[in-house]
């Protein structure tokens, strides 16, 4: 029996041999029957699951398996059988015995009898737990990304450095208006998009990143053409995701942010800024306006008051007469300027009145013919039915000579200059659409001119005082300065439009006076004051004007109680026995203003009339510069006749 002890040898030799190798495996090894019932199983399963040998022989891998799965591999595996196929990698996941999941890949053949009859499957399973672990994590990452993705604004892209190639995400073709089949991007594409201004320099800073390995990413701002032909604004930021061994680039990547809304809103923040800067500018001035005009109208009115004293007491035929008049016209000149100044600060004392705006403009064009010449002529179109405005007449002067002066000036022969009025009506929509605009009824006046027009920086400027583009010596810089401030103080807007070589439009729009309409304004006949005899109570902290303005009312025949402060002057009304007719008063005075000395001095003599004189409005006699009802004022600096005339007037005695 030699031959048959070796062949038994041999046999267990390579059992012993084919037992080594499935150990060695690390996978499980196992035997079922046609039932689909496990005939063997290596340690490897009793390891793997926990299980005796007992407890898996006899049972079936359905038994094992987690119950979606089971029911799933019981389907599959009668399919199978049926067919007596091989399986190939079927996953499923198992429960082991502590309860823990773990996860096979199945690959099993099957096995015939010499009939051909299925008699079982000889199969492996590996243990692919840290595997699909793996896979399911990655998974979620890439769920999550996605979701990422479809939630972000941001256009995600990528460039592969050595091939060439680009990825560009579907919210980039959003960004730009097109479809993910309109638009096959790539750097070509990209070029003819993008802003040729902002193109290179959008380049330089991806060449930074790529040249620089210790540079953390780049971002650049700019510009790429919308499907609808606008530009939008781009957010680009970027880094080198691999390098080479060498530290070469291989793989960029980045987004792209659409930040056109972002950008338009620092754009309006700019202009605010810009206009805020320029409102606190002319704040400023109008401070300084105030505050310098006090002091400085009370020295023009001594200078101009002694120079007509001495002009009315000298001869026209001696040498100090001619000196005298340019003295007294240079003091004019002078007090004009700071009137200018006190009316774009909207420091003016007015006394607004409802007018006809057509029958106003109407009667200044002979006066503005005069200013501008006669090479220069005037085209008047009034509209119909046009709606009253309540303004101080005098300011609808000042508007009309300084714009057709400006005017003049910007055309270098022969012009015209067309005025216009109209009705407007603006709602919110339209202010919307339209900034510098406001909502409601208007009356708007047009200046225009066929000049030389101005260029973008000359119109940022042109409200701004001492600003001219004259010649030294040729103008103030006041004149537009005064526009703008005489239409702010009546509540109204100003909008500009000019192009070189192509004229000047100014369109003023004033509020509609929605009231009662009184009478309109009539033209002002000037007639000698009469003289008076009746006593005035004169009080004025400067001790220069305090003289001039004594000797001015006693030739005119007043008696004048003269105090330097409210104090003085209330102690004077309390000693003086007979009446006070009139009570004359600066408004900015030490110690006490103006309108609570009045109250004062009233209530000593009730009868009395109050005439208040300052150097600029104050909020003590009038609100924004509107003189209140009754309140009677007049400006400093005052010529003679200003003075003797207004006099007369509030003691309701005027003679012609």
């Amino acid at each position: 029996i030699t031959e048959r002890k070796r062949a038994v040898q041999a046999l267990e030799a390579s059992e012993e041999r084919l037992s080594d190798i499935i150990f060695s495996m690390g996978d499980w090894v196992w035997e079922v029957d046609a039932n689909g019932v496990y005939t063997y199983s290596s340690q490897k399963g009793i390891d793997l699951l926990g299980y005796s040998r007992e407890d898996i022989i006899g049972k079936a891998p359905f038994d094992f398996m987690e119950p979606e799965d089971a029911a799933r591999m019981r389907v599959l595996f009668g399919e199978i059988a049926a067919n007596k196929e091989a399986m190939k990698d079927l996953r499923n996941w198992n429960i082991t015995r502590s309860g823990e999941r773990i996860c096979f890949l199945t690959n099993a053949v099957p096995m015939l009898d010499k009939a051909g009859v299925l008699t079982g499957y000889r199969g492996v399973d590996k243990d692919i737990t840290a595997h699909t672990r793996m896979e399911e994590v990655l998974l979620e990452s890439e769920r999550r990304l996605s979701h990422a993705f479809s939630a972000t604004s941001d256009a995600l892209w990528e460039w592969d450095y050595v091939s060439g190639t680009t990825y560009y995400s579907p919210r980039w073709y959003e960004i730009l208006g097109y479809g993910n089949e309109e638009l096959a991007m790539n750097f070509e594409v990209f070029q003819s998009l993008c802003h040729p201004d902002d193109y290179q320099g959008m380049l330089d800073r991806v060449h930074s990143v790529l040249v620089s390995q210790n540079q953390k990413g780049y971002e650049s701002v700019f510009r790429m053409r919308h499907k609808s032909g606008d530009w939008i604004w781009i957010l680009g930021r970027g880094n080198v995701v691999k390098r080479s061994g060498s530290g070469l680039p291989l793989l960029l990547s980045g987004t792209n942010t659409d930040i056109t809304e972002r950008m338009q809103a620092e754009s309006e923040r700019a202009k605010l800024q810009e206009q805020l800067a320029q409102a606190q500018k002319m704040e400023s001035v109008g401070r300084l306006a105030g505050g310098v005009a006090h002091d400085f109208n009370n020295m023009l009115g001594v200078i101009l008051g002694r120079a007509e004293l001495a002009i009315g007491r000298s001869n026209s035929t001696q040498p100090l007469y001619s000196d005298l008049q340019e003295i007294r016209k240079a003091a004019e000149r002078s007090a004009d300027l700071t009137r200018q100044l006190l009316a774009f600060a909207r420091k003016q004392t007015v006394s607004p009145k409802v007018l006809e705006l057509n029958e106003t403009v109407a009667g200044m064009l002979k006066m503005l013919q005069r200013l501008i010449g006669e090479d220069i002529g005037i085209k008047w179109h009034p509209s119909a039915d046009l709606w009253p405005i309540e303004v101080d007449p005098s300011q609808i002067d000042q508007l009309l000579a300084n714009l057709c002066i400006n005017a003049r000036d910007a055309i270098a022969d022969i012009g015209i200059l067309t005025i216009e009025t109209e009705n407007s009506t603006f709602d919110e929509a339209y202010c919307v659409s339209h900034p510098g605009f406001t909502v409601g009824e208007y009356v708007r006046l047009s200046v225009s001119d066929n000049g030389i027009g101005m260029n973008q920086e000359t119109l940022s400027h042109i409200f701004e005082p001492f600003f001219t583009t004259k010649g030294l010596g040729k103008g103030t810089g006041l004149g537009l300065a005064t526009v703008y401030g005489v239409v702010k103080q009546n509540n109204g807007f100003i909008n500009v439009y000019s192009e070189p070589g192509q004229g000047t439009t100014f369109t003023i729009y004033l509020p509609r006076h929605s009231g009662k309409v009184g009478p309109m304004r009539t033209e002002e006949h000037v007639v000698p004051a009469a003289r008076g005899n009746e006593t005035i109570l004169l009080v004025e902290d400067e001790q220069a004007v305090l003289e001039l303005a004594t000797e001015l009312l006693e030739n005119q025949g007043y008696r004048v109680i003269a105090a330097s402060t409210p104090l003085g002057a209330i102690r004077l009304a309390k000693e003086y026995s007979e009446e006070i007719h009139m009570l004359m008063t600066d408004v900015v005075m030490p110690d006490m203003n103006g309108r609570d000395l009045s109250r004062e001095i009233v209530s000593l003599h009730p009868n009395l009339k109050c005439l208040f004189m300052s150097g600029y409005t104050a909020d003590v006699i009038a609100h924004q510069g509107v003189l209140e009802p009754g309140v009677h004022f007049i400006q400093k600096p005052f010529s003679i006749q200003k003075l003797a005339a207004t006099v007369r007037d509030v003691l309701g005695e005027l003679k012609s």
